[in-house]
């Protein structure tokens, strides 16, 4: 069985748990994720399937986009709303939408964040939520990520006069190692308040969006399961291709370092997927140390 499974994980769950019940439903031991999410997040979680697990990583690095509610007012322990309330700064009116949309714009591109104490990133060997829990808090590398679009919903825009808090929704595009609930934070201190994220939704993996997917229970009721799992070759659809002849596939096929062909597209350190016909037979790039040369980061067939 191979292929990718398209998954709308329910909140309450980690990715952890998810692949578990795959393995269970569909019988098989080969089964990763390609990206975690956290408990309280919902949403779309491609799952790879046998050889699909080669090209996981790809997936985990291609784009995804999230829909996210922000509380402007209010901020956690950890960022997000499973943590107590730490500050809070009354808002005493309305946010206008001009006001939102200029913090969006600061946020959008590549910009700086530095990841939560309450995240699975290790430091010294040990995870942040680890020194968390502990009540430490250390310094941690601040990193860069990108930020492609951010739209706010005009239609979301509430203020709570009970509470003098204001709250919004934005559909957030992103690439990897985006903290959605540090961006919130963010918005916040553009706009001078504490914030934090309410709620997050991730809305697509790769090309992979919310239509494509199954929630366990319903991956749990097909009779043939099997025949809902996407071709490996839509994981990779952010990678350049490379179509090879059937005498040069059967060297890729055996990870052969190769001349650098007149169709070569990458540049020095980028995956090319190479294929036959419409299979993909390996991931390659340029020889780091032989100029005219490429070389297989990864041979995907097994047949």
């Amino acid at each position: 069985m191979n292929g990718i499974l398209p998954l709308w994980k329910d909140p309450g769950m980690t990715s952890h748990d998810c692949v578990f019940k795959v393995r269970k439903i569909l019988k098989t031991k080969k089964v990763g994720h390609t990206g975690t999410l956290d408990p309280d997040v919902d949403g779309v979680l491609p799952i790879c399937i046998g050889r699909a697990t080669k090209i996981a990583e790809y997936i985990t690095e291609a784009g995804k986009s999230y829909r996210a509610q922000i509380v402007i007012g209010e901020s956690t322990e950890t960022e997000d709303a499973s943590g107590p309330v730490v500050n809070k700064k009354d808002v005493p009116h309305r946010i206008s939408l001009d006001h939102l949309l200029a913090a969006a714009a600061q946020l959008t591109g590549d910009i700086e964040q530095t990841p939560p104490m309450y995240s699975a990133v290790k430091v010294n060997g040990k995870r942040l939520y680890e020194y968390a829990r502990e009540g430490k808090t250390i310094d941690r590398p601040t990193r860069v990520v990108k930020i492609h679009e951010i739209v706010i919903d005009d239609s979301s825009l509430t203020y709570n006069e009970e509470d003098q808090t204001f709250t919004f929704s934005a559909d957030i595009k992103c690439g990897k190692g985006t903290y959605i609930r540090t961006l919130a934070v963010m918005v916040g201190e553009i706009l001078g308040y504490p914030a934090h994220m309410a709620k997050l939704t991730r809305t697509s993996s790769a090309q992979f969006t919310a239509s494509d997917c199954v929630t366990l229970d319903q991956l749990a009721a097909l009779e043939h399961p099997e025949e809902i799992l996407k071709p490996s070759e839509l994981g990779l659809s952010g990678l350049k291709k490379l179509s090879v002849s059937d005498k040069v596939a059967s060297k890729v096929k055996h990870g052969a370092v190769l001349e650098v062909p007149a169709e070569w597209t990458g540049e020095m350190g980028e995956p090319v997927a190479v294929f036959y016909e419409d299979t993909v037979l390996a991931i390659y790039h340029l020889h780091p140390e032989k100029a005219g040369l490429i070389k297989p980061v990864k041979v995907i067939w097994t047949g």
